[in-house]
């Protein structure tokens, strides 16, 4: 309780009026990912791999962008299931859906792995409003769940977003098995980046079949509130995202995690892979929460 008010009182501050935006995320490259993330149903060291859906074309992406800003949403998320961006013909296609984002009058989000520093340049010629790119875990408990990618590199992948004037979104997973000093550690770490994310993704685990953690229980609601209320606090101007998970909250705890400082959420059935909660039942939440839909 403790917790709760002094996040209240924090975020209060910072988010006069309580304004939640709303996120929709589109999966463009799904699939046969060669990174090793024990979570991910994307990655081709997992059974799960769901690789073999064609890559997506500008025009049908601008269109589910159309389609989402219809529905309400402010921000318009794209992800590619690679390690890293290569230059050519899909770099160039996902430029024009940043500009086509853009231009449909929404904040455009990519996260596609690690870039380089002419990539990122690229990007924000083109108007990416964000980057995504998870630290996940703490650098302590990282090694258990990805090998194929060091945590400074992870770092040094955000330094070059950083760099270009392109602002943040990085955030971490809970539930794969770490401690609490682990949940610290990894804010520890965010909460020390000069400047702060400008977005903080908060996921809880969705344990998926043919992955290593698929037989992972479900991570405690409470848990998941404790998460945001610290990141709020330690982090007060960062939007903090209640992301993927939160199919399996119950109507009160995703309350409780708004009155704890999330002031954005993932709209749209589908989160890249794993599902999400319905829009309807979305906008029931937000209308019995009392708080206002905002960009």
């Amino acid at each position: 309780m403790e917790l709760l008010w002094q996040a209240q009182q924090v975020h209060r501050a910072a988010n006069p009026g309580y304004h939640v935006q709303l996120a929709s995320l589109l999966s463009v490259k799904t699939g046969g990912c060669e990174e090793d993330c024990a979570y991910c149903p994307q990655s081709l060291h997992n059974s799960s791999d769901v690789a073999g859906r064609p890559e997506l074309e500008v025009e049908p992406v601008l269109e589910r962008a159309r389609a989402a800003k219809q529905a309400g949403a402010h921000r318009f998320c794209m992800g590619w299931a690679w390690r890293e961006i290569r230059d050519g013909a899909p770099f160039e296609a996902m430029l024009q859906m940043v500009r086509g984002v853009r231009e449909l009058g929404l904040e455009a989000c990519v996260t596609a792995g690690m870039l380089s520093d002419s990539q990122a340049e690229r990007l924000a010629e083109a108007g990416l409003t964000a980057y995504n790119h998870n630290l996940d875990t703490s650098p302590e408990h990282y090694d258990r769940i990805i090998t194929t990618r060091t945590y400074q590199e992870r770092l040094e992948t955000l330094a070059r977003v950083r760099r270009s004037g392109i602002t943040l979104c990085c955030g971490g997973i809970i539930g794969m098995g770490e401690t609490d000093d682990d949940r610290a550690g990894l804010l520890q770490v965010l909460a020390n980046l000069d400047p702060h994310p400008e977005s903080v993704p908060i996921n809880a685990l969705v344990a998926v079949e043919g992955t290593p953690l698929e037989d992972l229980p479900p991570v405690d609601p409470l848990e998941l509130v404790r998460m945001v209320a610290t990141a709020r606090i330690l982090m007060p101007q960062a939007r903090v995202r209640l992301s993927a998970g939160r199919e399996q909250l119950g109507r009160e705890a995703q309350i409780l995690c708004l009155l704890a400082g999330a002031d954005s959420i993932f709209y749209g059935d589908t989160l890249l892979t794993t599902s999400n909660p319905a829009v309807d039942a979305d906008r029931e939440l937000l209308a019995a929460a009392g708080v206002q839909v905002g960009g």
